[in-house]
């Protein structure tokens, strides 16, 4: 053992440290089986509330596993080029663009084209002279009048690009907020995000977490006698009287289409159109939308949908449709903090905003204006709350209510504190990946990788002899500290990254391969065994640098350029390549010393 002092110091140091990073893993699994032996839900529950802080602590520090071996979501979005586009024309818009729009969303779906390339050949096509400048300009960017059609597809490329990055960082910052343990959220193309959740069932919340673009928005409501008295003649109009004039017994029924679909009961709210069930708000839409019906619309007022459900008992869950001005008072950018609040009467949550001073003048202006009436809070085009203004609001202080759980509060929150997506995102594609298949995952890869353990190291000990033993002990650590460096540095092992220590395995015993075949050779030029020992490991050394260099420098391309399982992949395997070289270069050096030390022939390498 004479000058192994520092190795031994360096194996002992690393092996302790490789357990320290193990160890929150060890004993998290230990207490999701404690929890699992519960057979009562109530004791299930009260043993995770008094131990929350101890499994929080230990959560944060395990071994994380990939949306493949836990369960998860995997969402596809898609950032909206088209209403983008549309809204950088601002006030110059006209509905040219808005057919030009129409037909290049329409084509570039068809064909899985860029969107701004179609958009610019068709508006080309409809007039070979004209110009986009027309729509967009920018002093920022040097974009006028003059500047040529490239100049300006130039321009809308770089702001969708611009877009895509902020909505990666606010989806980002949402998820961060939401407490899922390593998400994965990389750009995909021009225009798309894939964002993979492990361990989140929730998909509805998701969802709504992912594309709500919190637009906020504060509206006054609809003067109530126009109001009613639109909803009045909007009613009359879908009546259908039928025919008295035949021999029928049965006294005639009238039908009403918007009736049947969209409920009215009594005292109501002079501000509210009527209730829909979820399944009818579409069909309420298109037949108030009819033209005889916007003409009776009064001026400067739409409708919206309320965003959460009122009970009726037997008529079931409906969403309001409440009547507001068309003109935004006030929007989210205004906000500068918010926080979950709870009624100290009811205990309901609600969220409580602060405005800045800008906000601040405008909010106490239009209470001041609106005392006695209802003002509308929106969040992307949905009405979360209707207040009536009792008072004037001094100092930009207000609260959300009418919110379903603190759940959805905390989602609210999140939302308005990470800010304003640039651009509306659509859910283009999702699919949840259940416990069960982790759990099949999990197996499969652990299965995988104790075969391949087991068939290399009877391999080896039937080769090598005494050797092989020794180059098995130094594969079951080298495994060890490939989990303890994922540990550490809190990445994610995934199903690929698991196809990567199995390769490793045997990458491992490929080091322990070249130099035990060394000392054989070594032995039969009549070297003693020690000096043979000596002069393996010293003249495989430059083909084992060589063999794992090579593998390494293609691990650090595939995890610098590759994503998802391709980057889970190359992130073990270049920790299994860093080692394989440490167990087989120093620690089965350090056990062979040991074991000759006092007996040259105490080692065989068959």
């Amino acid at each position: 053992m004479q000058g192994n002092g520092f190795k031994i110091g360096v194996i002992v140091a690393f092996l302790a440290l490789t357990l320290y990073y193990l160890y929150p893993t060890v004993i998290w699994n230990l207490e999701q089986k404690q929890i699992e032996s519960f057979t009562n839900d109530t004791e299930r529950a009260q043993y995770i509330e008094e131990n929350a802080e101890k499994l929080s602590n230990l959560r944060e520090n395990i071994l994380s596993l990939g949306l493949d071996l836990q369960g998860g979501m995997h969402v596809t979005l898609e950032v909206g080029t088209p209403q983008l586009i549309l809204e950088l024309a601002g006030e110059d818009r006209d509905d040219l663009l808005d057919e030009v729009v129409a037909d290049a969303r329409q084509t570039a779906r068809d064909n899985d084209t860029d969107f701004i390339d179609e958009m610019a050949a068709a508006f080309i096509a409809r007039d070979a002279n004209a110009r986009l400048s027309r729509y967009y300009r920018s002093d920022s960017d040097n974009i006028t009048r003059r500047s040529s059609n490239e100049e300006v597809i130039a321009y809308l490329k770089n702001q969708r690009d611009s877009a895509l990055d902020r909505a990666i960082e606010i989806i980002r910052t949402r998820v961060d907020r939401y407490g899922v343990t390593e998400p994965s959220i990389i750009k995909q193309g021009s225009s798309r995000i894939i964002v993979e959740l492990p361990g989140v069932d929730d998909e509805d919340r998701v969802r709504g977490l992912l594309r709500g673009t919190a637009r906020l928005e504060f509206r006054t409501g609809a003067d109530a006698q126009d109001f009613s008295s639109f909803r009045s003649r909007a009613i009359e109009y879908y009546e259908v009287v039928p025919d008295t004039s035949s021999d029928s017994l049965s006294a005639p029924v009238a039908t009403n289409e918007l009736v049947d679909r969209l409920g009215f009961f009594q005292n109501q709210s002079p501000y509210i159109f009527g209730y829909a069930a979820a399944e009818d708000t579409a069909a309420v839409m298109d037949l108030l939308e009819a033209p005889e019906v916007q003409r009776m619309m009064p001026r400067n007022t739409t409708v919206l949908w309320g965003s959460n459900p009122t009970d009726f008992g037997d008529s079931g869950e409906r969403y309001a449709l409440f009547g507001v001005s068309t003109d935004i008072e006030l929007t989210g950018d205004v906000i500068e903090e918010a926080s979950i609040q709870f009624d100290p009467t009811t205990n309901v949550p609600e969220v409580a905003m602060g405005m800045n001073a800008e906000g601040a003048r405008t909010w106490g202006r239009i209470t001041g204006a609106n005392i006695g009436k209802p003002v509308a809070i929106v969040l992307d085009g949905f009405v979360v709350s209707y207040p009536n203004v009792i008072s004037k609001i001094n100092g930009g202080r207000s609260s959300i209510t009418g919110l379903e759980s603190t759940a959805e509060a905390e989602d609210l929150v999140n939302i308005l504190l990470s800010g304003a997506l640039p651009a509306p995102l659509e859910i283009i594609g999702s699919r949840t990946v259940g416990a069960t298949l982790g759990e099949a995952s999990i197996k499969a890869g652990f299965n995988s990788i104790m075969y391949g353990l087991g068939i290399v190291a009877i391999f080896m000990i039937v080769y090598y002899k005494t050797g092989g033993g020794v180059a098995d002990l130094a594969l079951i650590l080298n495994i060890i500290f490939i989990l303890g460096i994922l540990a550490g540095f809190k990445a994610t092992l995934t199903l690929p990254g698991m196809a990567g220590i199995v390769l490793t395995i045997g990458m491992a015993v490929d080091a322990n391969v070249l130099i035990f075949d060394r000392i054989r050779e070594e032995q039969r030029t009549g070297k003693t065994i020690k000096a043979a020992i000596s002069a393996g490991y010293s003249n495989a050394m430059s083909a084992i640098i060589d063999a794992n260099v090579t593998t390494g420098f293609v691990a650090i391309i595939l995890m610098s350029f590759g994503v998802g399982p391709i980057k889970g992949f190359a992130v073990t395997l270049l920790a299994g390549i860093a080692c394989s070289l440490f167990s087989a270069i120093v620690i089965t050096r350090v056990v062979i010393d040991y074991l000759t030390r006092n007996n040259a022939d105490a080692v065989s390498f068959g």
